[in-house]
This record gives structure tokens, C-alpha cells and sequence, in this order.
């Protein structure tokens, strides 16, 4: 069987776990839909390509790395946290000014200045102005506003009651009708007016300022990885993944870059005698351990065959422009044997720098 072989270098990656997030957990491989995910965009694919992989690798340590988070709450609320000032609202941009921060976790308020620290003043009086203008605008609403409506729906009725005494084809009725429609279209345009002078003079700028809250969260770092991906798929598709290999800038996060040692075709061997393997960790897939096509080992007499199961992402549909993702039950083992090749395992042989002898490893396609 041919495949393709790629053979990856990372100093660091977090191949993160869904559903963490104080402390930001990592798979020891990175997971199929990762993978996929990053041939599929290095190859300038925008539908899906079918293809199978193999996962193996090796990392040296783990590590925890503190970073800020920053989270923009749903409102500006008056006593909590920073307040900031955002240079979109519309947009997904992070970037803002900082104009003050609460000191306590309550109490505290901007509008009123009680145990603040003010970073932009100039900001701050736009902000306290903004508060004074959505407490007139509540005003006119209760009065100004709330009487000439009152108005427009008494107007209403009195050319209702009119009309009720006139016959419908009379030249009364038609005159009390356009009548209605103008007080209705008169109605309706001091609503549009209000409430375009509510936006531009409150709701527009104050959705500018944003609250902004921050906490000390963790990322898991996988340390010295070296990894061993296997691809089987049709010809022009391991072509292209060929071609545009060194377009891979990284894998996991954007900022965890790759080093791309070797991307070759090889031709994958069939066996039938024992193999043990031990050097790299690798997925295995759950319908062949349980097929026992190929067994994850015991490491001694204490500690038996087995290893970690997980349920990973591999590739989506879209439904109502959702992402369905199909999951793959896999064994996450780090020694591994086969007794017979299959359609999913496979051997290869791996060139071992600076020697002239051949490493033998399992494939095990997911």
C-alpha cells in the first residue's frame, strides 16, 4: 500500500481538549481533525477530501504556562472589573483603551467614581456624560414622549368614532380614512425620530464602552515533539499535500510552528509475525484493539495491556451551518504489537539518522 509520510518537528504545542478552560488541557497527539483540518487548508481545499491517518510521535515533557485571559462581558456594567473603551463594537478586534479599573469586587462605581482607579480621564467624563444622557432620555420618555403618543392614540380614536357613524362609501369616510392614515404615518415617524435620537445620542457611543474582565489561566505545553503522520488517500490529493507541504506554518494553536523534516511517498509493508514497537506513542484505532488486529502491550508484569481511550474529532458536515463532527474511538498506547498486517496496520520502515540500519514502525489508520 502507498501512503504518504510526513515527519514533523515542534519545540511546543498545546493540541488543546475541548471543554477546558482554566486550565487549558492538551492531547499527547494531535488529534485527526487537526491534522485534516491543516492539509486541508495548506492544499487550499474548501470541501472536504476523504482521507485516513496515522498519529504517532513522542514529546519529552509537559508543562503549565500562566497567561492572562481577558473577557469582554454581554453589558457595561457600572460596578465591576475594567471599564474600556473598544475601537469597534462590531467587530471581533480586541484592541481598546483602558479607562478604569474597580478596586473592590463590590461596591464600586464608575459613574459615581466610588473606589475606582481612573486610567483616562477624558474617556471617563464621556462615559459619566453617556450615563446622564440615558437617565434624560428615560425622562422624555415618561413625559414628553409618553404624552404626544397619548395623544396620536386619542387622535386615532376620535376619527375611529367618527367613522363608525358615516357610510363606508360616503366622501366623509374616505376623507376621515386619509385622515387616519396620516396621523398613523405622523405616528409612526415621531417613533423613528425618538428612537434614532435615542441611538445616535446614547446607544451608538455607549456601546463602545464594554467591561473587561481578566483571570490567570493555564495552557499544558507539550515540550521537543517529534511526530509521524501517515496519509492514505487517492493519488491527486497526496499530490497536492505533497506539493504544498511546506506551506505548514504550524499545528495546534497558530503560534505553535512546525519544522518539516521529511514528506515523502513510501510503500507500506504487509507482515505476518510479531512486532513490538515501543519508541513512539501513537493512536490506535478502537475497532481494531478490539478486533485485536493490533494490541497495545503490557509494560511489565504490574501493569497490563492497555492505555487511555478517547473519543476524537475527525472531520464535519454542516448542518444549519453547524459542524457535526464524526467521532473516532481510539487507544492512546505507547507500546504497541501486530501479529498479521490488515486494511488499518501496516509496517514502515523509518531511516535512523546517522546509521545505516531501519527502524521498524506500525501504521494503524484512523
Amino acid at each position: 500500500m502507498e501512503a504518504l509520510r510526513i515527519i514533523l518537528k515542534q519545540s511546543s504545542a498545546n493540541y488543546r481538549k475541548a471543554g477546558t478552560v482554566d486550565n487549558k488541557m492538551t492531547y499527547p497527539l494531535p488529534i485527526p481533525s487537526t491534522v485534516i483540518g491543516a492539509l486541508h487548508n495548506i492544499c487550499g481545499y474548501t470541501d472536504y477530501h476523504s482521507m485516513d491517518i496515522s498519529i504517532q510521535g513522542k514529546f519529552t515533557s509537559l508543562s503549565k504556562r500562566v497567561y492572562t485571559d481577558y473577557c469582554f462581558l454581554n453589558s457595561a456594567l457600572d460596578d465591576r472589573g475594567n471599564l474600556v473603551k473598544v475601537v469597534d463594537p462590531d467587530t471581533f478586534s480586541g484592541a481598546f483603551v483602558k479607562v478604569a479599573s474597580a478596586k473592590k469586587s463590590q461596591g464600586n462605581s464608575f459613574k459615581d467614581r466610588i473606589t475606582i482607579q481612573v486610567h483616562n480621564e477624558e474617556l471617563l467624563q464621556e462615559y459619566c456624560n453617556l450615563k446622564e444622557k440615558s437617565k434624560e432620555i428615560e425622562e422624555l420618555k415618561n413625559s414628553e414622549y409618553k404624552k404626544k403618543l397619548e395623544e396620536f392614540k386619542l387622535l386615532k380614536k376620535e376619527i375611529t368614532d367618527k367613522k363608525k357613524k358615516e357610510d363606508k362609501k360616503s366622501e366623509t369616510f374616505k376623507q376621515l380614512s386619509e385622515e387616519e392614515k396620516k396621523v398613523k404615518l405622523e405616528e409612526e415617524k415621531y417613533k423613528e425620530d425618538f428612537k434614532k435620537f435615542e441611538y445616535e445620542s446614547y446607544t451608538k457611543p455607549y456601546s463602545y464602552f464594554q467591561n473587561l474582565v481578566t483571570s490567570l489561566k493555564n495552557y499544558e505545553i507539550l515540550n521537543d515533539i517529534f511526530l509521524i503522520l501517515h496519509i492514505k488517500a487517492n493519488k491527486q490529493t497526496l499530490k497536492d499535500i505533497e506539493e504544498n507541504i511546506y506551506n505548514l506554518q504550524s499545528l495546534g494553536r497558530s503560534e505553535d510552528f512546525v519544522e518539516v523534516v521529511e514528506c515523502k511517498m513510501v510503500e507500506l509493508q504487509e507482515f505476518s509475525r510479531n512486532i513490538r514497537v515501543s519508541k513512539f506513542s501513537m493512536y490506535l484505532k478502537n475497532e481494531d484493539v478490539s478486533d485485536k488486529k493490533i494490541i497495545p502491550l503490557a509494560v511489565d508484569q504490574d501493569h497490563q495491556a492497555g492505555g487511555t481511550k478517547y473519543y476524537l474529532d475527525k472531520n464535519y458536515k454542516l448542518e444549519k451551518n453547524r459542524r457535526i463532527f464524526k467521532k473516532v474511538p481510539v487507544i492512546y498506547s505507547n507500546f504497541i504489537g501486530a501479529k498479521n498486517s490488515s486494511e488499518n496496520v501496516k509496517l514502515d520502515y523509518l531511516e535512523i539518522l546517522s546509521q545505516d540500519k531501519k527502524q521498524e514502525i506500525l501504521v494503524n489508520f484512523l
